[in-house]
């Protein structure tokens, strides 16, 4: 190993990992007919969130939206505005194709990339009114708390790319997790608690998810978060 290899940055740790989820045969197939119609590809470049969408509106940011249900029934609740959906799991993209395509919605447009490229290279400082973080992977073994998403440089990154008054919404049915999340979001300056300094959200408005349900029937308590960033 000569010194160039030894002083390169070690990789990133990824709070995420690529399982090879089985497609089903109608995921497969909104893949091959709609992918070019709602995603695009991810280029190292600023991204014209105006130019992506068929109309201008406030961009909703859903990071990691599992099989597609919560940001399919918010882009229906919410024709006003637009909703850009990041995840790396083909099967959920292809679900979520199928539910675009056969309601005919618009307003979404999706990225199978890791979220914080996305983020660092292509979202423009004050440029999203939310972004929403439902059920990120917990990583429970303490061993592993490290590849947790919501940690100080992540959530500064988030504020940075949130407009003034725009809103972080996490969520999460591990304890330790949303108390993680809890003092990491408290610590930024940047950002405020709606609820109130070290308060959960008690009545979140968005729809249930599949994961929701799962960490309920394993007698998980789920906890939302909701902050503002400071004007």
């Amino acid at each position: 190993m000569n010194a160039d290899t030894r002083n390169q940055d070690p990789r990133p740790i990824r709070s995420f990992v690529i399982r090879a989820g089985r497609l089903t045969d109608s995921q497969r197939l909104a893949l091959r007919q709609h992918w070019d119609e709602y995603v695009f590809d991810y280029k190292s470049g600023v991204l014209d969130l105006d130019a992506v969408f068929p109309r201008p509106a406030p961009v909703n940011l859903e990071i990691g939206f599992g099989m597609g249900d919560s940001l399919l029934a918010m882009a229906r609740e919410n024709p006003a505005s637009n909703f850009l959906g990041i995840e790396v799991h083909k099967p959920g993209i292809g679900k979520l194709l199928n539910g675009l395509a056969r309601e005919q919605i618009d307003n979404v447009r999706i990225l199978c990339r890791d979220a914080r490229e996305v983020l660092q290279n292509c979202i423009v400082p004050n440029s999203l009114a939310r972004v929403l973080l439902l059920f990120p992977d917990p990583w429970p073994k303490k061993k592993h708390h490290k590849r947790r998403l919501v940690q100080p440089d992540f959530v500064e990154l988030v504020a940075s790319r949130l407009q003034p008054a725009g809103r972080f919404h996490l969520a999460t049915d591990w304890e330790n997790y949303a108390e993680q999340m809890l003092e990491v979001l408290e610590a930024n300056s940047a950002l405020k608690n709606t609820q109130g300094p070290g308060r959960f959200w008690s009545n979140p408005d968005r729809p249930e998810t599949k994961f929701e349900r799962r960490g309920q029937r394993l007698g998980h308590e789920v906890r939302d978060l909701l902050y503002e960033k400071l004007g």
